[in-house]
């Protein structure tokens, strides 16, 4: 399970032979579009542009599939909405899977799903550049060792392609030990550690409460207001009953009610330095994408004492840091919860129809997942697995369409 597959070079299989033209040594002819990235929004487009007849090439920058899933996260977690949220099209869960599925569970079903529509992604291989050339009417993608053109071109590598590192005042004066989530993986190495977390998102407080159950001692920097709310309500998962009930009320009438349940299971997180965003958790995450933190025991902890809210660093120093409200400590290890960018602005091209400077869609949901002259691009919604899911159907159908227009000339 989890397990990373070996480089295959071109061609890559029977079929790829039969899509694929080499027109010299280092250049090949893709019938079928390049895929960027074997994620799940690049299994998910891919699956479903077979499921309309589009055969398609993936290249994979890293040497397995869920690159993210598998190298980049930590080792407690688990996905914070029920399974039936994170279905990718046309394949679903084991009903044997529990209803919030662990990392490695959720890997298996990831390699299932590639293996059910035999996907073969082509690993280690970095897209260096990506344009397109208006001499041949095709999109050239070159790699440390090819060039592939295709009409289609599909941009799926995802808003967390690369971890964000802010810059903090003094970061390069600490003495200690500094990381990003993306390399942290048990709290086990860090017990009796005092640990600072930079970041309050749904990684901070996980990794927070991580370290609080492995015997650390963790203080979480809350900069911003931030909306947390209980997992489940009423044995009930919170997305799925605001989901519900946004099919019967307005949104802002389900934001109330959510912050109502929320206070009466939670209490008031004012209290313990963690304040609320005057706009509402569905409203704010529809208007900017922040996701509200569903709490799964980090709350209490800080609670207790055992989890230590700090307000924004001011500078880091060599032994610690220094905090807004005039607090100086010192710290073994700093981690930085601070969340991943998009990297399509160093590969893509030309292409400022599409995306912006961040190297996001300029488009909002459900809108963003076309481009001109055949570019397309999935799972850059903001809105999880449901909106690559949304994308990768809409891409297969245009595609498709094209695709049989082409084969009846």
């Amino acid at each position: 399970m989890g397990s990373c597959k070996e480089n295959i070079d071109i061609p890559v299989s029977s079929e790829s032979i039969s899509i694929n033209t080499r027109l010299s040594k280092s250049s090949v002819l893709v019938h079928g579009p390049i895929i960027v990235g074997a994620g799940p929004s690049g299994l998910a487009v891919a699956a479903c542009l077979k499921e309309n007849g589009v055969s398609s090439l993936i290249l994979e920058r890293s040497d397995c599939i869920a690159s993210l899933w598998q190298q980049r996260t930590y080792d407690r977690l688990k996905l914070h909405l029920p399974r039936k949220f994170c279905e990718l099209p046309l394949l679903g869960f084991p009903q044997n899977f529990p209803k919030y599925p662990t990392k490695r569970q959720f890997v298996a079903y990831m390699e299932a799903y590639a293996q059910h529509f035999s996907i073969k992604p082509i690993f280690k291989k970095v897209v260096q550049k990506a344009e397109f050339d208006e001499f041949n009417g095709l999109w050239k993608v070159q790699t440390q060792d090819y060039v592939y053109f295709s009409k289609w071109l599909i941009v799926a590598t995802g808003e967390n392609a690369e971890p964000f590192m802010p810059e903090i005042q003094g970061v390069e004066k600490f003495e200690g030990q500094l990381l990003h989530t993306s390399v942290y993986k048990s709290g086990l190495e860090f017990e009796k550690e005092r640990v600072l977390v930079v970041g309050c998102g749904n990684s901070g407080m996980e990794v927070s409460l991580d370290l609080c159950r492995h015997n650390a001692f963790p203080h979480m920097v809350v900069r911003n207001s931030v909306h947390i709310l209980p997992r489940e309500m009423f044995g009930v998962s919170t997305f799925s009953m605001a989901m519900a009930l946004l099919k019967w009320f307005p949104l802002r009438i389900v934001d109330k009610f959510l912050l109502l349940v929320a206070y009466l299971i939670l209490g008031n997180t004012d209290s313990v330095g963690i304040k609320r965003p005057k706009t509402g958790p569905i409203e704010l995450k529809n208007a900017t994408g922040k996701t509200p933190v569903l709490d799964v025991g980090a709350l209490s902890q800080i609670k207790t004492g055992n989890i230590k809210v700090m307000e924004g660093v001011r500078e880091i120093t060599r032994k610690g840091a220094k905090f807004i409200d005039g607090q100086e400590r010192e710290f073994d290890t700093i981690i930085l919860a601070t969340g991943y960018k998009s990297n399509v602005p160093t590969w893509l091209k030309g292409c400022d129809d599409l995306f912006s400077e961040d190297g996001m869609p300029k488009k909002a949901f459900p809108n963003s997942w076309k481009g001109e002259k055949g570019l397309f691009t999935v799972g850059f919604t903001k809105r999880g697995l449901l909106g690559t899911s949304s994308d990768a159907i809409n891409i297969a159908r245009e595609i498709g369409d094209q695709w049989r227009l082409m084969m009846k000339k």
